[in-house]
């Protein structure tokens, strides 16, 4: 037999007993949080047509996903997001009405990641969307909604920072700087790399009163009193706009109760191209990345025909499970299981117990009497 068939390839692996046991019990707890907002489940294809996805994000992005061709030669993709996928759904299916959608979903998203990073190819994910609402409340139905869903898994100790892509996009664009400019700073700006973010401006000959602007997005980090700041260094209404949409939604945030788990950061951008105004991501320790990651894209659905503003975020099960077992967090999974013991002459009465208890929701497991 070839031993190498026992291993799974780099970059995915096998869950099983507790651990898989583990999972079900955090992703039912999101599953009855988000339903208890209104929201109904939602089940996209693995796979799609690569140009689902391929405006939304870069070049260097679009290398790491998994492609192949149908029989008629054309080039399809296993899903690398949800959000577009779920888009394309609602925007095909829904919004005949003035009314906002509300899906959920949950499953597995690939990337082809390169193996020195060490991360994950295949992820369990879970999210939301709310389509068809423009509002700040939409916003902070939307964050509330993450906060309350990991705190339903058992977490407590973590923040979720909100940016406003807007910002930065504003001092873009005061700087006449191009969309394929912007993708490159942006490139190195979300993994907080503001040095090669300014050679490349400097190479792209950005003046230096907009180069030290768009580092400055990077250090704006902290509690509610920032955006303060951050509005006293900007000039152009696209990002004071954006300012004021986020102290708006601090005071509705703070109406949930929610004050203790929110921080803010300006700097906090995405590779996905679709990412309009409001951004958001969790973060706790115990893991080397966000547990979870969102915020508005009022675009993306025009490009499948339907013009509607839109707001979601995904949990990355894979992190969160991770953070949790670093946390230890007890993980309530029910009752032990009952063991009852048979043999051939009593397996009739032993069954029928067994029955009995499974009928009252007891987890039974039948096992032989081995003879001594």
């Amino acid at each position: 037999m070839n031993r190498n068939l026992l291993h799974t390839p780099e970059g995915v692996r096998d869950i099983y007993g507790h651990e898989c046991s583990d999972r079900c019990q955090v992703k039912h707890a999101i599953s009855r949080k988000m339903q208890s907002f209104g929201f109904e489940e939602i089940d996209t294809p693995s796979f799609e047509f690569f140009d689902v996805f391929a405006r939304e994000i870069s070049n260097n992005s679009a290398m790491e996903l998994y492609k192949f061709f149908d029989n008629e030669g054309r080039t399809m993709v296993l899903r690398p997001d949800f959000t577009p996928s779920v888009a394309r759904c609602v925007s095909k299916y829904f919004l005949t009405e003035n009314e906002p959608v509300r899906f959920y979903y949950s499953g597995k998203t690939f990337l082809n990641t390169h193996n020195l990073q060490g991360k994950l190819k295949e992820n369990t994910e879970m999210g939301a969307e709310l389509m068809n609402e423009p509002s700040v409340y939409a916003d902070a139905e939307m964050i509330a909604l993450l906060v309350q869903s990991l705190k339903e898994t058992g977490l407590d100790d973590f923040k979720v920072s909100i940016g406003d892509a807007d910002y930065y996009l504003g001092i873009c664009d005061e700087a006449c700087i191009g969309k394929g400019l912007e993708a490159d700073i942006r490139e190195h700006m979300v993994s907080r790399n503001s040095f090669a973010a300014d050679l490349v401006m400097q190479q792209a000959a950005v003046s230096e009163k907009y180069r030290q602007l768009i580092q400055n997005v990077a250090t704006f980090i902290g509690d509610s009193s920032i955006l303060d700041e951050a509005a006293r260094l900007v000039n152009n209404v696209r990002s004071n706009n954006a300012i004021a949409r986020l102290q708006e939604l601090y005071k509705v945030l703070c109406s949930y109760g929610i004050k203790k788990y929110i921080s803010f950061d300006l700097g906090l951008l995405s590779k996905f191209n679709y990412y309009t105004g409001v951004i958001f991501g969790a973060y706790t320790y115990g893991v080397g990345d966000a547990i979870a990651r969102g915020g508005r894209y009022d675009n993306l659905l025009e490009k499948f025909g339907k013009s509607a503003p839109a707001i979601g975020f995904m949990i990355n099960i894979d992190e969160l499970m991770k953070a949790l077992y670093s946390q230890k967090v007890k993980i309530s999974d029910g009752d032990e299981a009952i063991v009852i013991e048979y043999t051939a002459s009593d397996f009739d009465e032993s069954l029928k117990k067994a029955d009995q208890l499974r009928n009252q929701g007891k987890k039974v497991i039948l096992k032989e009497r081995t003879k001594k």
